[in-house]
């Protein structure tokens, strides 16, 4: 086979063969400058086993019977597996004397070019191979140098012990309906992970969403979610794919929940100062001059930390963007519209708002789909946003949930009409598809879009039976939790 990459090889191309010829036509061939490149192939004898010094790259007939010999044996290289295919060209003896430099100029000249260019690339590759080798041996050094001092790659730098108060009521239904933000008291520069503790960890679906940015800017550094099942009732490590580099900054920490069950999220001792203390964006007596209990870790700038145990990997990388949570408020879900399309006529309200609960209940019907419509609920910038769904009653029985996002003030039954008829929605919306949900267990829905909507639309809730029965399929939809994306500063608050 020919080695296009091998030294010296632009004086090794005359001596390969580069043509393949019937042996029928061997006369064409004899006497002209080509004759030492033509590999001929006789098919009256036994099929050749390998081709040795030869690498066809065309073969070439000059009469019907040469041609017909080709293709007879061509076809028997097939099996060996180490050529392509070869194309056959049909040429005049008559043009013989013309057409034998050009095939000398093809194979010799631009097969030529082509293996001094593989060459090249060969020789820097071998380069380059050397300069990593250097680089890799340089972090080696490195290495030794730190440990020769013993520092360490990642080490404790500040810890907030966990502290149960008896008056303490809990804030794992804080978390489910809000969040809670704590600053970090230390200086952004090498921080390559902290520590959150929890005195209790629900063993059924749920998930804990952490999100680490920048006060001072708002931009995004991190974000975690985690399912229930991956986290421990003690120190969790949450880490960082490389430690924090750059200008000296605070860091903010924004914790939220999902899940019909609460999360035990620990607090600390109480403290001095408002500043450094847990705050949420509604009242409660617990957060009263109290952090969370939480552990700050630091390493070598921009470099990737060790592993620790309970260490939890980042979700998202949120640099160079700029992220705000955001919750439907009840104003806004109290103002949810049956736009459902069937043709059965129920006795009861199938669409409600429970104010209570800051949920939606959407009640499939036998035929046809359920939905309820709130208006102007995704605001411009989200990214994505996530929510809980169940049956709500022991016996109810299963249902699918889906969620349409739709230009503001299109209209929304007929947005609904468009997925009752063809099962797909039009190209300006955006359809989660269907999900079954039923009374075992708490679905957690979680919506990622391609990009952030340039406009405010409508948000709209689906259901629809899956089986023949839909009694006490109360299909209750709660805990909207939306994220905005900004590529420039966003306001922070």
């Amino acid at each position: 086979m020919l080695n296009l990459t091998s030294s010296g090889i632009g004086k090794q191309l005359v001596t390969r063969k580069l043509i393949a010829a019937s042996a029928r036509d061997r006369s064409c061939f004899e006497g002209s400058d080509i004759e030492h490149q033509v590999v001929f192939l006789d098919v009256d004898g036994l099929p050749p086993v390998t081709l040795q010094n030869a690498f066809p790259l065309v073969a070439v007939a000059y009469s019907d019977e040469g041609e017909a010999d080709l293709q007879a044996g061509l076809a028997m290289l097939g099996p060996l597996g180490t050529i392509p295919a070869v194309p056959i060209r049909r040429l005049d003896p008559a043009n013989s004397p013309e057409s034998l430099p050009l095939l000398q100029a093809l194979t010799e000249g631009s097969v030529g070019r082509l293996a001094r260019y593989s060459a090249s690339i060969t020789s820097e590759l071998a380069i380059l191979r050397r300069e990593r080798e250097t680089l890799l041996e340089n972090y080696r050094a490195l290495e030794d140098a730190f440990q020769a001092r013993n520092w360490e790659p990642v080490s404790e730098i500040f810890s907030h012990d966990p502290y149960a108060d008896p008056k303490d009521e809990g804030i794992g239904p804080l978390l489910a309906a809000a969040f809670i933000e704590q600053l970090l008291p230390v200086s952004s520069l090498g921080v390559a992970g902290f520590a959150l503790h929890f005195h209790s960890v629900p063993r059924i679906s749920g998930e804990l969403v952490v999100a680490l940015s920048y006060l001072e800017s708002g931009e995004g550094v991190a974000e975690w979610s985690v399912p229930y099942a991956q986290l421990v009732p003690n120190w969790n490590f949450f880490s960082l794919p490389r430690a924090c580099g750059g200008a000296a900054r605070t860091l903010r920490l924004r914790i939220s929940a999902t899940g019909p069950e609460t999360i035990g999220l620990s607090l600390g001792y109480p403290i001095a100062g408002e500043r450094y203390s847990a705050r949420s964006e509604l009242p409660h007596p617990d957060l009263d001059l109290r952090p969370l209990a939480f552990k700050v870790f630091t390493g070598l700038p921009g470099v990737k930390p060790a592993r620790t145990p309970n260490m939890i990997a980042p979700t998202n990388l949120l640099e160079g963007q700029y992220t705000v949570d955001y919750r439907l408020a009840v104003a806004t879900l109290s103002q949810v519209a049956d736009v459902s399309v069937t043709p059965i006529v129920p006795e009861f309200q199938t669409v409600r708002f429970l104010e209570h609960e800051h949920a939606i209940v959407c009640h499939p019907l036998p035929s046809g789909i359920s939905a309820g419509a709130v208006s102007g609920a995704i605001e411009p910038g989200t990214i994505s946003f996530s929510v809980s769904a169940f049956i709500d009653h022991p016996e109810g029985k299963p249902a699918a949930v889906s969620f349409l996002l739709a230009p503001a003030n299109s209209n929304a039954r007929s947005e609904v009409a468009e997925i009752a008829r063809k099962g797909t929605a039009r190209p300006s919306t955006f359809f989660s598809g269907w999900r079954e949900v039923s009374s075992s267990e708490v679905v957690n829905i979680n919506i990622q879009l391609d990009e952030p909507v340039r406009g405010p639309m409508d948000l709209m809730i689906l259901s629809r039976a899956v089986t023949d029965s839909v009694d006490f399929s109360w299909l209750k939809v709660s805990g909207f939790r939306m994220v905005k994306q900004f590529t420039e500063a966003a306001d922070v608050r």
